[in-house]
């Protein structure tokens, strides 16, 4: 499964943070968004900003250690997660 944004944003300088969601992930999806240009921009609810694509793998393709299994940091999220960049 992977989030991609859509390209009449793009055109306008908005920009969605490709992301992946790995299999037995499990949470609240946090969309991530760049403005590139000067300009501000707004973002309506409704308006269809990103698209998630589904894959379905063959059962043999089976993940030794999954992303539930390897107990990473955003794993059963609730609300928006932030991070914070450390200073240069």
């Amino acid at each position: 499964t992977i989030c991609l944004g859509k390209s009449t944003y793009a055109r306008c300088g908005i920009i969605v943070n490709v992301t992946p969601f790995e299999p037995e992930w499990e949470g609240y999806v946090t969309l991530e968004f760049s403005n590139t240009t000067p300009l501000p921009a707004r973002i309506y609810a409704g308006e269809g900003c990103a698209q998630v694509l589904f894959f379905e793998s063959d059962k043999d393709d089976v993940c030794e250690v999954s992303y539930k299994d390897r107990g990473v940091k955003y794993q059963g999220q609730v609300g928006v997660t932030l991070v914070f960049a450390a200073a240069v």
